[in-house]
């Protein structure tokens, strides 16, 4: 009885397999393990995206081939052409290169007028310091130009330092009539103590143009009939000394 037990437990536990259930069974099994891989969805994704970008690549060599109709040497012929014109653009647009204009003294003849009262120069000796001082009633101020005068206290003409365009035109009740010109290399030239204006703001104007006659004013009376010259670095920039700013453009 037990061996027939046994024989029936056999066949129990290992029922017969028809052919081909393993080829159907196990891949599904197997699939189903693969997809339930965290990796799987992502990996399945990027190669789906790669195959399509593989296409693309594909479709977008044939659309740059060669074509054999003779057009790819009317479009060199074309690149040519256009190459020529870019040079010549190029080379039409350079800058012209032009002689860098000096800048000269606010007068015709600097023989003909003397400095009435110079440049006041940190550097200088405090004997040369102190002639470089502007009296104003019990005020002493360092003098930020150069006065130009004639011995015989008579007018003269006063001309653009530098080729410019005329930015101010005014009259102040201590420095008189004042002009302001802007020069293309930032620098500004000032002339007061002015009389007889020729120029109006926004004008251009050509290096010894006349400006304006040399007259009085206020702040430096003591000076009589002369012009007050004066060169900033900008708008609100340091004064510099035109003297030694002529002279270093003469060298």
């Amino acid at each position: 009885m037990n061996e027939q037990n046994k024989g029936i437990q056999v066949k129990e536990e290992t029922p017969p397999i028809k052919e081909g259930a393993q080829t159907t069974t196990v891949p599904s099994v197997g699939w189903r393990r693969l997809m339930s891989r965290k990796w799987a969805f992502p990996a399945m994704y990027m190669a789906a995206a790669a195959i399509i970008l593989i296409i693309m690549w594909v479709y977008q060599d044939i659309g740059k081939s060669t074509p054999t109709d003779g057009t790819a040497s009317s479009t060199l012929a074309k690149t040519g052409d256009n190459a020529k014109d870019a040079a010549n653009q190029a080379t039409n647009a350079q800058p012209v290169i032009t002689n860098t204009e000096t800048m000269q003294w606010p007068v015709k003849d600097r023989s003909a007028v003397e400095t009435a009262l110079p440049f006041y120069d940190t550097k200088a000796s405090n004997e040369v310091k102190m002639a470089a001082m502007v009296q104003y009633n019990d005020t002493y101020t360092p003098h930020t130009g150069i006065d130009l005068a004639r011995q015989d206290d008579q007018p003269f003409d006063v001309v653009a330092a530098l080729s410019g365009k005329v930015t101010v035109v005014e009259k102040n009740p201590l420095v008189g009539n004042q002009v302001e010109i802007t020069h293309s290399n930032g620098l500004i030239t000032v002339y007061q103590s002015l009389s007889d204006i020729k120029v109006a703001a926004g004008a251009t104007v050509k290096k010894g143009d006349v400006i304006a006659t040399a007259g009085r004013n206020e702040l430096e009376k003591d000076d009589g009939v002369h012009v007050h010259f004066e060169v900033r670095q900008g708008k609100d920039g340091p004064v510099v000394n035109p003297e030694s700013l002529i002279s270093q453009q003469a060298k």
